[in-house]
This record gives C-alpha cells, sequence and structure tokens, in this order.
C-alpha cells in the first residue's frame, strides 16, 4: 500500500521560507518521478514542481528561482524548500508519485502566507 505523507506547512510572512517534507512509503522509491502540488482556495490542483528518478527537476513559472525540489533516496522522502514566499503560494501542498498507472496522494500540508 503507497502512503504518502506531507508535513512541514505552517504560517509564514511575505518573504519567509519553508521546507516541506513528503515520507514516501509502499513504493519503489527510488524509481519514480516525485511530484508536488498546490491547490489555493476555490481554485484547482496544479503542478509546482518536479523531480525525475535521475534528479532533473522542473518548475511551473511561478516559483522557478524561489522554490526547490530534492529527494533522498535512502530515506524515501521528498523535499520542497520554499523562499521568497508570496501571499499566491497560500494554499495545500500534496506530494505525488505514480505507480502502476495510478497516481498516489498525500493528505497535503497547508501553508498561509501572510502579507
Amino acid at each position: 500500500q503507497v502512503q504518502l505523507v506531507e508535513s512541514g506547512g505552517g504560517l509564514v510572512q511575505a518573504g519567509g521560507s519553508l521546507r516541506l517534507s513528503c515520507a514516501a512509503s509502499g513504493i519503489n522509491f527510488k524509481i519514480h518521478p516525485l511530484h508536488w502540488y498546490r491547490q489555493a482556495p476555490g481554485e484547482q490542483r496544479g503542478l509546482v514542481a518536479t523531480i525525475t528518478a535521475a534528479g532533473s527537476t522542473n518548475y511551473t513559472d511561478s516559483v522557478k528561482g524561489r522554490f526547490t525540489i530534492s529527494r533522498d533516496n535512502v530515506w524515501n522522502r521528498v523535499y520542497l524548500r520554499m523562499e521568497n514566499l508570496k501571499p499566491e503560494d497560500t494554499g495545500v501542498y500534496y506530494c505525488s508519485a505514480r505507480r502502476a498507472g495510478v497516481d498516489f496522494w498525500g493528505q497535503g500540508t497547508q501553508v498561509t502566507v501572510s502579507s
């Protein structure tokens, strides 16, 4: 059974930083691309960052230069370092992985950025 558990969210002032963590189990972690998504209030969930099995990364334009995704294949964790946070970064952040054509999600962690 695949389980993804996010942590590290919270309330932060604009310009501040947070590091999100996602612990994965039940999956051959090192072979899968991993993703962070964000769902802002009243909006659909959108892709924020991806890291491939080889460590290549990709970001949505609004977070480029501010967010960094990384992975630890020993501890089966994926991280999202967020710097220079803006109020528009507010939302619930989810990590995600796909196995055998099925997308798995964590429960999410709330990030609130005050202006």
